[in-house]
């Protein structure tokens, strides 16, 4: 085997993900930097062990075609409707904004305003690959923040492809007439109809007929063909691999495959992807950055701090964010994107930037990129500081009514909580303590008020001495029982009906003395745990009458476990006991059924 033969530099590309991901990860850097950092050493300026960067970044593209066409899968059309605020609305001020001081401060150093305008296009953009896999690493997809930033994400590869056909206008291609014509609008535009169209039509019939040859690999080879031949179709147009890719992953959301085709594509997608970070470390000029490391540096950090101010000022804005989770979305992707090295690389071709700016933008891009991980990590211990320093925020003043019911915690159970009340028409007063989770509501319509339920005055002025009932229902166990604590002192004859995470946040509830406790998982786990007895060929009067049973002796064995909380070993104990008496209950149970 010699040494550069494709075999060879597939085990260089696997020992040195093996060795780096681990090292970074325990170091708390994140896999991202570790590919990053990995692609250097490898690459051609360190050890050389890989020396075409530029054909194995062609190769690991794909890896951002599959991160897409799962994004894809995860979005379905109407979803993507109720995201158009922040996709065009945010993800278009980004791009515009960014674009324009950007170019503006490219003027300084290139010659000409063509030259200004692609750079500040190319810096407009981040990198999706980098952002959705932070994201995924610190589980925040879910989030505010992190829809936000999909959301900029993805109007930033849509306006890619206008990007792309715009450079042979403004570069030496326009003058030879090989710039953008009518008839290249039309067939981009008819490829875009036709994947639409065909893929709604075909693709789901298509996964029926492979799904009935009971093959895994036939369906991974059928995934595999749907990713990569839409990707080559909008190539072929003239258009983004990635949004192809994209665009059969959204006609699939709504699919019985869906989970299955993307258990098939994720293993490829991961290993790309890595393979992508590293073909981008490998990318950067060392020997460049050791003839203009001022020039360098100065572009990278001036371009971070353009882009996290743009999308801070943005996020907090428009975006209704806070400032904490502002300036993670702006960390997140405040690097320049892999649509950067396609659009530099282009404009090169077309002789709008020369070899020397080229070379320096794209050490600037990749430098970006491996920046980014060090700048969430410092985003994220900044962030809490910036809400304590923010203006505090005056408490609600409350409603002029005497409410039934007072409910403390607008989360996922005093919603409910506060829909049934609303839908019979009961009046009640609702007090949420966290400021984002009051603008946030109050945008569907709710009416609540911002306030800590643990302070004596807020009690007073939402009519709590004229309530029948107090529901606390808040996230956090701490504030939970201290505001229990204060209205049972304060309000010893009103009803309080509490909500507990666990056994022993529910221990410290009863303390108290409440009304009731309810545990926030525990009716949900029954209904689950009686389906599950009916899937496995229970009738469903059986079934219930042992999740009443279980019910029952649980409900039982927490008030005798609670006057021997304080002792663990009598706790311990105890729950080994009341495990073989359940045992025996369920015995007894079934014996009694099998009697003729």
């Amino acid at each position: 085997m010699s040494p550069d033969s494709s075999l060879a530099q597939a085990l260089v590309f696997l020992l040195a993900a093996v060795i780096a991901v681990p090292l970074f990860n325990r170091l708390g850097l994140g896999a991202v930097l570790g590919y990053l950092v990995a692609g250097i050493v490898i690459g051609p300026d360190v050890l050389g062990f890989v020396a075409d960067s530029e054909g194995t970044l062609h190769v690991a593209e794909l890896g951002v075609v599959f991160l897409l066409f799962v994004i894809g899968l995860e979005l379905s059309p109407q979803r993507l409707w109720v995201m158009r605020r922040t996709v065009f609305g945010l993800g278009g001020a980004q791009v515009v904004v960014t674009a324009a001081l950007a170019g503006g401060a490219a003027l300084a150093f290139v010659d000409g305003w063509k030259a200004a305008l692609v750079i500040g296009l190319a810096v407009s953009l981040s990198s999706t690959a980098i952002g959705m896999q932070l994201l995924g690493e610190r589980k925040e997809h879910g989030t505010e923040h992190g829809q936000q930033a999909f959301g900029v994400l993805l109007f930033q590869d849509v306006a890619a492809i206008p990007i792309l056909a715009l450079i042979p206008l403004l570069g030496a291609a326009a003058a030879s007439g090989e710039g953008l014509s009518l008839l290249g609008v039309g067939k981009a535009l008819g490829t875009i109809v036709a994947v639409i169209v065909g893929g709604r039509f075909l693709l789901p019939p298509l996964f029926r007929v492979v799904s009935r040859a009971r093959s895994v690999e036939v369906f991974s080879a059928a995934a595999l063909l749907v990713v990569i031949g839409t990707a080559l179709l909008m190539q072929l147009a003239g258009l983004s691999l990635t949004l192809g890719a994209f665009l059969a992953g959204v006609l699939l959301a709504n699919s019985e495959f869906r989970h299955e085709i993307e258990s098939h594509i994720e293993p490829f997608k991961g290993l790309l992807l890595g393979l992508f970070f590293m073909a981008v470390g490998m990318s950067i000029d060392l020997d460049l950055m050791r003839q203009y490391p001022w020039v360098i540096v100065a572009g990278v950090l001036g371009v971070y701090a353009l882009k996290v101010m743009v999308l801070f000022a943005i996020g907090a804005g428009p975006g209704r964010l806070g400032a904490a989770p502002a300036l993670l979305m702006a960390a997140l992707i405040g690097q320049v994107g892999e649509f950067a090295f396609v659009i530099l690389s282009e404009s090169n071709r077309v002789g709008l930037l020369d070899a020397t700016t080229h070379g320096v933008a794209l050490a600037v891009v990749g430098l970006s990129m491996a920046l980014t991980p060090l700048a969430v990590m410092a985003a994220s211990r900044l962030g809490p500081k910036l809400a304590q320093k923010a203006p505090v925020r005056a408490f609600d003043a409350m409603p002029d009514h005497e409410p039934k019911v007072i409910i403390a915690g607008f989360g996922r159970v005093g919603q409910i909580v506060a829909r049934v009340l609303s839908a019979q028409g009961i009046p009640h007063t609702v007090l949420e303590p966290n400021v984002d989770q009051v603008d946030f509501s109050r945008r569907f319509g709710n009416t609540i008020y911002y306030g800590d339920p643990s302070r004596p005055e807020l009690l007073r002025a939402a009519r709590a001495d004229r309530a029948e009932l107090f529901v606390v229902a808040i996230d956090d166990p701490e504030l939970s029982v201290r505001t229990t604590r204060i209205v049972k002192r304060l309000f010893p004859n009103l009803k309080v009906l509490t909500r507990a995470r666990n056994r022993q946040h529910a221990f410290k509830l009863m303390d108290l003395g409440v009304d009731g406790v309810v545990r926030e998982t525990f009716h949900s786990s029954l209904v689950l745990t009686a389906r599950v007895l009916e899937g496995l060929g229970m009738d469903a009067a059986t079934a219930t009458a042992r999740i009443e049973r279980f019910r029952e002796y649980d409900e039982k064995m927490l008030r005798e476990q609670y006057l021997i909380h304080d002792d663990e070993s009598a706790l311990v104990q105890s729950a080994a006991e009341s495990r073989a008496e359940l045992a025996r209950l369920f015995e007894a149970d079934r014996a009694r059924d099998a009697a003729p």
